[in-house]
């Protein structure tokens, strides 16, 4: 069995591991990078990501010399053009940003909103995809794109630097809204005309288990690796989660955090507007995806605001109390559960309570908080049950460390079996056997 060396790159932190199937070996101390937010720009500093990366490695002492290969898992959308030498012309542009809302508009006007969602699987959402930030780059600072050689993702920049090729895998591919995903067949020609792109710029597209180059020697000295070793193409790090998870046709992937994720694998995509259809990465299946964008942070929130003379523990067992208790709770308060926007809609949305009056309490609000969130994420259900895919009563859950993805579906109808799933994008790497 191959020994790996698996970096996990999310939108805050890197965390480098030594793996031999799903066990993890050794894991190096997080080592954390920062987002620029400005406005509707969220960005990354290209290089204090490579240092990140390097720090990560350096965590394991020398252990990331001894590997069989590398495997990536990474957030997605990052987008950033890179001259000939692979250095970033532009920020890392995260999942995170919405500068491109107008833009995003003219795009799905000029295909037509049923003509882009059957060749990429959704709309062209900012921040579910990124043909939207190209376009918003070429309309204001076209200057940074003149010397642009290559175009993508975080896993293209890394391969670019570990190993000098210009490669992605489907699931990355298909976050750009400019693949063909439901046919996972290459880039769509129409798409990047109508954005101005040149499909030159674009990196060759590969399953995320195959070995797409080998360490250099000048990232070897860089990253403290050995020359030689092999590198997968990578995938998303929601694609690691759903592999570890079993990545069968029907099995659900339920990520509770900050964010609330999701995700049903499937080999037969019925796309969906309230939805995002993905690639998996490997082996010619998808993800549809359903996203609550601020579930913990939203109700961390409420404490920061309305509790917070109340200790976390205290707080958690208030929620819990008060989603006992059932909607009779919020009283006449009513909550639209927006704090951070909604993925699946280009115009953004905003958080906001109705029905307070004089005689509203925090526990009315916090209760509607609470109700709102359930509601949203049993809400997912039939629209995952739509897409024709038989689901298994077996559920894989991450994150959840507070319970919180207990309380959320509450409301989830159905006889359901949930199964923990711990270090999921790590431990999901491991399950990659890397091809020529």
């Amino acid at each position: 069995m191959n020994t790996l060396l698996g970096l996990d790159i999310g939108s805050s932190s890197v965390i480098a591991g030594i793996l031999v199937g799903k066990k993890v070996l050794a894991e190096s101390p997080r080592v954390f990078f920062k987002s620029t937010h400005a406005g509707a720009r969220v960005e990354v500093d290209a290089d204090d990501l490579l240092r990140a990366v390097a720090e990560a490695i350096k965590g394991l002492k020398g252990q990331a010399k001894k590997v069989d290969a590398i495997a990536l898992a990474v957030m997605c959308p990052a987008w950033v053009a890179m001259d000939k030498t692979g250095k970033a012309l532009t920020p890392l542009v995260t999942h995170q940003d919405r500068r491109s809302v107008e833009l995003a508009s003219e795009i799905e006007s000029r295909i037509g909103k049923k003509r882009h969602m059957a060749i990429t699987g959704c709309r062209p959402f900012p921040g579910g995809i990124s043909s939207t930030t190209w376009a918003w780059y070429r309309q204001n600072e076209p200057r940074r794109l003149k010397g642009a050689d290559l175009v993508g993702h975080l896993n293209t920049f890394l391969h670019r630097h570990l190993t000098g090729a210009r490669v992605t895998d489907p699931s990355n591919a298909s976050f750009t809204g400019l693949f063909n995903t439901l046919k996972l067949d290459g880039w769509n020609h129409e798409l990047c005309d109508n954005i101005g792109a040149d499909p030159r710029l674009l990196p060759e597209i590969m399953d995320g288990d195959r070995i797409a180059g080998t360490v250099t020697r000048e990232a070897a000295a860089a990253f403290g690796l050995l020359e030689g070793t092999p590198v997968m193409t990578g995938i998303v790090d929601g694609s690691a989660g759903m592999l570890l998870a079993g990545a069968e046709p029907g099995q659900l992937f339920n990520v509770c955090g900050s964010t609330d994720v999701l995700a049903l694998c499937t080999d037969k995509p019925k796309p969906h507007e309230q939805l995002l259809t993905r690639a998996l990465g490997i082996d010619g299946k998808f993800v549809m995806v359903g996203t609550l964008a601020a579930v913990a942070s939203a109700l961390y929130w409420a404490r920061l605001q309305f509790f917070h003379e109340m200790s976390i523990e205290d707080f958690r067992k208030e929620m819990f109390r008060l989603a006992k208790k059932g909607p009779s709770a919020a009283g006449t308060v009513v909550f639209h559960p927006y704090m951070a926007g909604e993925r699946t809609s280009i115009l953004q949305r905003q958080g906001s309570f109705d029905g307070l009056t004089l005689a509203s309490t925090r526990e009315n609000m916090l209760s509607a908080m609470i109700e709102g969130l359930i509601a949203a994420s049993a809400a997912r259900i039939p629209l995952l049950a739509a897409s024709g895919t038989k689901i298994l009563e077996s559920v894989a859950v991450s994150g959840g460390a507070d319970h919180l993805d207990r309380l959320m579906r509450r409301d989830w109808k159905g006889d359901w079996k949930f199964r923990s799933v711990t270090d999921a994008t790590m431990r999901g790497l491991g399950t990659l056997t890397p091809r020529d």
